[in-house]
């Protein structure tokens, strides 16, 4: 193991022991990497130099045990700050639904299935993961991509290498060559081209989709792949036996993958310590009728996304504390039994919402106010809060604006994509050049109720209209920056300077949309939405930003799909340079200023 060896006195061991004091300054300890174990003649092992390292690079190594108890892996991982997957067998390619080929090797699928629910849970989590050799290949098929179960039978590019040396594993054997500067991985090991050591047969075919190659073997053949925007890295080659040996580029893969685990262990801590609040989603429109939020699947919303993007274990696994649940309502005709239907229909969604709490006591709870928030999460439990999306709910009837209040929702955003009674939208033909008359005395009434106001969807007279009737501060729920992105539903600098001067918070959307000129669900990531949150600040300082994902209304980014991936915003806020404090109040703080001056003032 390299370490030093100690005399075999068991009086020295133990005062030895009892002497250490781990974290005496009070740093924080190495980050957990738990490491994939193969399976071999009834025992879960491995290799020691992966164990070495890990430890080299500043990790605690932590060996799983091949078993496939989710119970287990689930308490397994959630210690976890980085999971390592390593080398070993054939994959089985009925997982890939193809027949075996007589020049497959030998197979395990125990230890495939094993393999996979780590991977799963670990990325379902946010962990960082780090494959190699078998690793990668099980990445790649984990994630959609093919691999070929026999390099020499079944590839086509021209004479493959010999990639199963003889010599020492510590050896190089071939040359790879990195496929673009803007990589990881060429950032980890700072040259195009290196030396690797190669013990395989099978070998990654097609990328996964949303993957990119990041090296080449001489003959063409994949040796690395990464995602742009998960913390997901795996090469083809065995750098844990190059690294103890003194490979410093080896050694630099392993640190990455530590630092990114550091990284992921901060995030957890401030997860952990502060309340984190999702500003706006649709989820209680995700469903038909009755739903049950404590199910991990079952949204029905934007097909073929039939996931529900916010349930509790979702919540649970991102380790996210609040969420606004708003009861959207699509603009429709203005006639009296319009607005009823709209009105009842409002209701009918939130008294879904608010039967959560019922169907998940130990779980779950209704907040009405800040307090109620942090009393959620000091008890472990989440919190849900409720907004109302488009004033068209309450018809011509402003005494409707106390009902809701009466239920329990903070917010209501005025209007949708068409104009209202109450106002003109960002979106359609304008009719009343910013507020109306009755939208004049909405804005008075839910100042003198304490409801906070929302102007996302708002077009810009009726934003100006507000800021100068409301006594109070506003909000954008999701909104996100138009100098970035020219949509009609962003906040232009002049916008959010004039949010801010009123002591308002602007709420970004992780709509692809609302991030990146033109692009469709999914063509924005998670990179385009920290660019916004970064102009936000630089515009007017951090008190005036947060995050509203609009999950299950549309909102979906490349790094961020759903409830569980919104802790990826920590680690890359983090990554930025934020302090602690500004994050608290990127995740929440801010909003909760503004709900305690709202309702503080309710008359």
């Amino acid at each position: 193991m390299n370490t030093p060896a100690r005399p075999p006195a068991i009086k020295a061991l133990f005062e030895e022991a009892d002497s250490f004091i781990p974290n005496a300054d009070h740093s924080p300890g190495p980050p957990c990497i738990g490491i994939s174990a193969n399976r071999k003649d009834g025992l879960s092992c491995i290799a020691e130099t992966y164990v070495q390292s890990v430890l080299q690079a500043g990790g605690a190594p932590l060996l799983i045990p091949v078993l496939t108890d989710l119970q287990a892996l689930t308490a397994v991982i959630d210690s976890l700050d980085g999971l390592l997957i390593s080398g070993g067998a054939d994959l089985n390619p009925l997982y890939l639904n193809e027949e075996p080929i007589p020049q497959l090797g030998d197979v395990d699928s125990f230890r495939d299935e094993y393999d996979l629910l780590l991977l799963r849970l670990a990325f379902n989590r946010g962990i960082p993961i780090l494959g190699i050799c078998r690793g990668h290949q099980l990445i790649n098929v984990a994630f959609g991509g093919s691999i070929y179960q026999d390099i020499a039978s079944q590839y086509k590019g021209g004479e493959p290498l010999k990639h199963s040396q003889a010599m020492a594993r510590e050896l190089p054997s071939h040359s790879i060559t990195l496929t673009g500067k803007d990589s990881k991985l060429y950032a980890i090991l700072k040259a195009e081209k290196t030396l690797v050591n190669s013990f395989h047969h099978q070998a990654v075919k097609e990328p996964a989709p949303g993957f990119i190659p990041t090296a080449l073997s001489p003959d063409g053949l994949n040796e690395g792949i990464e995602h742009p925007e998960y913390p997901i890295l795996s090469v083809q080659w065995h750098p844990e036996a190059m690294a103890p040996n003194g490979d410093r580029q080896m050694q630099a893969l392993f640190r990455h993958h530590v630092e990114e685990a550091i990284l992921f262990a901060r995030a957890k801590e401030l997860h952990r310590r502060i309340p984190t609040l999702d500003l706006h989603t649709d989820a209680p429109m995700a469903y038909a009728g009755a739903f049950d939020l404590g199910k991990r699947v079952g949204g029905t919303f934007n097909p073929p996304f039939t996931e529900g993007k916010v349930t509790l274990p979702l919540m649970e696994q991102g380790r996210l504390d609040a969420v606004f649940m708003v009861a959207y309502i699509p603009q429709g005709e203005r006639s009296e039994s319009a607005y009823r239907e709209a009105y009842d229909y409002t209701l009918d969604r939130l008294s879904q919402v608010l039967r959560q709490e019922e169907l998940h006591p130990r779980r779950v709870g209704i907040a009405r106010t800040s307090s109620d928030l942090l009393r959620l999460k000091r008890e472990g439990r989440k919190a849900i809060l409720l907004g109302v999306e488009n004033g068209y709910a309450i018809g011509k009837r402003i005494d409707r604006l106390e009902v809701l209040k009466q239920l329990g929702v903070c917010y209501i955003t005025l209007c949708h994509n068409e104009y209202n009674d109450l106002c003109d939208s960002a979106i359609g033909t304008p009719e009343w050049n910013g507020l109306s008359p009755f939208g004049k005395e909405v804005v008075h009434e839910m100042n003198r109720l304490g409801l906070i106001i929302d102007v996302s969807h708002a077009a810009e007279t009726t934003f100006y209209d507000v800021l100068q009737e409301s006594r109070m501060p506003i909000i954008a729920s999701h909104s996100s920056v138009r100098a970035l992105c020219d949509h009609p539903r962003n906040l232009t600098d002049r916008q959010i300077r004039a949010l801010a001067a009123k002591g308002g918070v602007v709420h970004i959307c992780l709509y692809a949309g609302f991030l990146r000129q033109g692009a469709e669900m999914g063509e924005a990531s998670l990179s385009d939405a920290i660019r916004h949150i970064n102009h936000v600040v630089h515009l007017v300082g951090v008190d005036h930003v947060g995050i509203g994902s609009d999950f299950d209304g549309g909102g979906e980014l490349d790094g961020c799909r759903a409830s569980n991936e919104l802790i990826h915003i920590t680690t890359r806020l983090l990554k930025e340079g934020y302090s602690e404090t500004d994050i608290q109040k990127i995740w929440g703080g801010n909003l909760l200023r503004v709900m305690d001056e709202v309702q503080s003032a309710a008359q």
